[in-house]
């Protein structure tokens, strides 16, 4: 597994009021790190504890629970790779933890704020031993987002009795996410643009349509967006929701660009046996349901009959640590950075 260590420096040399776009959108400075997941993975200091894969990798099962989740992986992807592989076993996926850190007043690197996390899949051909590229966006995660769902919106609606969205909602954090993915670092490194896949919505509805996708499966069309849709879309993202073949249950592909053309089909099988894998875990009355979802479809993780996975997770745990971390950003990069965030903010652009 190679480690890729790049960083995307900014230059703050300009001091003319003119410039003061380009001085304080370049400030910002980017620095990319690769480890290995696999089942001797340990989570750095630097790691979201409520990232899916760093959950899984504490605690006396640990190992094992690694072992598992990485089993799953790739018998799922086998299964719908199944052109050309008689023994369900032609495929590995190797998956790469992709840490990015950002940096504001600390050129040296040594006060870098862990800002997003990231699985990519890379997929070895054992018939020809070829190493094939697959697709980053897995298991996002981010601190920002951690603060704005856990803290921001829940303080925003604390004593109210009407939910409602702060103004800006979302805005710091999708130009955050535009500023990372358009960096020099980013296209060094990667060919296609992320595809960030989540658990479809529990208070809506989603209906099968007749179009079905051969890797994706069947397209669905859901009743209204959700307030995830809509913090996304600020990333710059459209989102499309297909059940995969012999899944139970629908998923959401966030996407830039056009998802059914830009994307191999072992790049999206990659996506999709990792993410449907995460789910299975997490959301096992929606993903490891005993029967398959219908044409008119509503999550529910109140739903009874399902089958748990040999992987243990404590999902009251990963709640109450999305809050701690949450807090963690507010402390150290909303609140000191406050004004030149919002400077920084209102004047991004592309």
């Amino acid at each position: 597994m190679k480690a890729n260590i790049q960083e995307d420096r900014g230059v703050n040399e300009k001091q003319n009021i003119e410039n003061t776009q380009n001085t304080i959108k370049n400030d910002f400075a980017f620095a990319l790190k690769s480890t290995c997941l696999d089942e001797n993975y340990h989570p750095s200091s630097k790691t979201r504890l409520t990232t899916n894969f760093a959950n899984l990798a504490r605690g006396a099962n640990r190992q094992q629970n690694l072992r598992n989740a990485l089993n799953m992986i790739n018998n799922r992807f086998n299964a719908l790779a199944h052109l050309d592989n008689p023994k369900g076993d032609r495929y590995h996926v190797e998956l790469e933890i992709l840490t990015v850190t950002m940096s504001i007043d600390d050129k040296d690197g040594s006060n870098d704020l862990p800002m997003i996390e990231v699985l990519k899949t890379n997929i070895i051909d054992r018939n020809t031993g070829q190493q094939i590229e697959g697709v980053a966006g897995n298991n996002y995660s981010s601190y920002v987002r951690d603060y704005d769902f856990s803290i921001l919106l829940i303080e925003h609606n604390k004593n109210k009795s009407n939910f409602s969205i702060p103004e800006n909602f979302g805005d710091l954090h999708g130009k955050l996410y535009k500023c990372f993915v358009s960096s020099p670092t980013y296209k060094e490194h990667f060919k296609m643009s992320p595809i960030i896949c989540l658990s479809v919505s529990s208070n809506k509805t989603y209906t099968r349509t007749d179009y079905q996708h051969p890797v994706l499966g069947f397209e669905y069309l859901q009743d209204q967006y959700s307030i995830t849709d809509d913090y996304f879309s600020k990333m710059g993202l459209k989102v499309r929701f297909f059940m995969p073949p012999h899944s139970v249950a629908p998923m959401a592909f966030y996407h830039s660009g056009d998802l059914l053309a830009d994307y191999t089909d072992l790049g999206l099988i990659s996506s999709i046996s990792t993410m449907e894998t995460f789910q299975k875990i997490y959301r096992p009355e929606i993903y490891n349901a005993n029967s398959v979802a219908s044409k008119i479809y509503q999550p529910s993780l109140k739903y009874e009959d399902y089958s748990l996975t040999r992987v243990d997770y404590d999902r009251e745990e990963r709640s109450r640590l999305a809050v701690e971390q949450g807090k963690y950003a507010e402390e150290h990069f909303i609140k000191p950075y406050k004004n030149l965030l919002e400077e920084w903010s209102a004047n991004f652009t592309l």
